[in-house]
């Protein structure tokens, strides 16, 4: 999958993929606007969000609602370095959620692509490409 990434003025940098263009920026304290999510909250995001894309799935294979049900995504950063150490998904349930699918749920969550990604990260080659 290609991606291009542009910028469009201020602190803003944009990635264009197929149709949609995702927009980011940074705070006004880092010298942007504020008017979209800083790249890492998008990366942070994307963990949760393929999370629940399988949860999603579960429940829709089942048949099963998911009125009430969201997924709480905690960071803990290691203070020496800043960055993330932890993550956490709590996947909650409401009390009528059958229980016999509580570990079901768990499962399917971890099937997220992007975790996965991370548990086993891919090489990176960044170069400069003179058009």
């Amino acid at each position: 999958m290609d991606m291009t990434i542009t910028f469009p003025g201020g602190a803003r940098v944009d990635a264009e993929v197929g149709p949609f263009t995702i927009g980011t920026d940074q705070p006004p304290q880092g010298g942007g606007e504020g008017s979209a999510p800083m790249p890492f909250t998008l990366f942070l995001a994307s963990i949760g969000t393929c999370a629940g894309i399988y949860v999603l799935g579960f429940c829709k294979q089942r048949g099963l609602s998911t009125d009430g049900i969201r997924i709480v995504q905690r960071s803990e950063r290691d203070p020496r370095t800043g960055l993330v150490s932890r993550i956490g998904l709590d996947i909650e349930v409401p009390a009528d959620f059958p229980a016999k699918y509580h570990d079901a749920l768990i499962r399917a969550a971890d099937q997220c692509a992007v975790k996965k990604h991370l548990e086993h990260p891919p090489a990176f080659d960044v170069r400069t490409v003179v058009n």
